[in-house]
């Protein structure tokens, strides 16, 4: 099932105050981006955030479930927090604050 444009509309706004906020569909789900890192994905209408230290921290333990089949775990964010805009917004800041910045794309020749 793919995710509604709502919910990644909502989520985005959610977080809009932990950096530069975009989305990027793929193949019907969303990846989101923070400050040109990846930092969680949407799919089937969930959030999942890319595991860090502090994102576990933040999130508490017990919360790691694949995004699709055959994905490593990410922290499943539950629906119960995304009202939370403080909430969420400081568990993406945290996260991104951990990921290294994207590597530079190859220009083709």
């Amino acid at each position: 099932m793919a995710s509604k444009q709502s919910t990644v509309d909502f989520l985005t706004d959610q977080i809009a105050g932990a950096g530069s906020i975009r989305y990027r569909k793929m193949f019907g789900e969303y990846a989101l981006y923070c400050d040109e890192k990846v930092i969680a994905l949407v799919c089937d209408d969930k959030l999942f955030v890319k595991p860090t230290d502090a994102g576990r921290t933040i999130v508490g333990p017990g919360n790691d479930a694949p995004p699709y089949p055959g994905a490593k775990p990410y922290l499943l964010i539950s629906e119960d927090y995304w009202d939370d805009r403080e909430w969420m917004t400081n568990v993406i800041q945290e996260t991104a604050s951990e990921l290294p910045l994207p590597k530079p794309k190859k220009k083709k020749s």
